[in-house]
């Protein structure tokens, strides 16, 4: 079975706009995890723009499914995610000028900078896992430096408007997910997935976790949170039975 968990981090986006209480992502996680979700996943960013101090740690004592907290590596995260210890971590790559995540982290010819984040997560009882780009040199990289997932960052292959382009990036991230589960690493993957393009992705082999959050918040703009949520889980719930 796929999991899903859901990213609030756009409802934090909507409430920052104004500085307001509403909406409030951990009324979100809620209603979220009422719909089906498996997880609940949020950004905490350096700059603030959406999700704050205060969501994550309510969402540590509120979560009843799982928290993944994605964040930076810098000892500022790592010691925010020791302290409230989510279930996940997720290191990601990180620019203050970027509107969203543009890539995967870079692992490969870092793993002096990683290797230590990962070994403090674990010793605090949290699960490491690295956002990275389907290429085989940053899965074995991310064995390397202690994580036990991988989330491939499915960008590029949401954003193909060709059909040669979308070949190729599934090709690409079938192969890395046979790798990863070959030297034991968890495999999930998001970024840009909806409605339309998540099948292709459900076919990629060992996939055990979706991560979806931008879709998920536009859709409820007509169609309602809950709604938009338990369409996405039950895409989930078909393709299992399946295939």
């Amino acid at each position: 079975m796929i999991e899903l968990g859901i990213n609030v981090d756009h409802i934090a986006t909507v409430r920052q706009a104004r500085r307001s209480v509403e909406p409030d992502p951990v009324w979100a996680a809620a209603v979220a995890e009422l719909a089906g979700a498996d997880g609940i996943t949020v950004h905490l960013r350096e700059d603030r723009r959406h999700i704050q101090d205060r969501d994550v740690r309510l969402l540590r004592e509120t979560v009843r499914t799982r928290l993944n907290l994605e964040m930076a590596n810098v000892p500022e995260m790592v010691e925010i995610a020791c302290d409230i210890v989510p279930d996940h971590v997720t290191l990601v790559p990180e620019k203050r000028e970027e509107v969203t995540t543009e890539g995967g982290l870079l692992v490969a010819g870092r793993e002096s900078d990683i290797r230590p984040t990962a070994e403090a997560l674990r010793q605090s009882g949290i699960r490491p896992a690295l956002f990275i780009d389907p290429v085989p040199d940053q899965v074995r990289a991310s064995l390397d430096v202690g994580a036990v997932a991988v989330e491939f960052n499915t960008g590029e292959y949401s954003l193909a408007t060709d059909q040669e382009t979308v070949e190729l990036c599934v090709q690409q991230l079938h192969e890395s997910a046979e790798l990863a589960a070959e030297i034991g690493l968890a495999v999930h993957a998001g970024h840009g997935l909806d409605t339309r393009n998540v099948y292709r992705i459900l076919t990629l082999p060992h996939l055990a976790e979706l991560n979806i959050g931008h879709s998920i918040v536009a859709r409820a703009l007509f169609f309602g949170f809950e709604s938009a949520v338990r369409e996405m889980k039950e895409i989930l719930l078909r393709y299992s039975t399946t295939a």
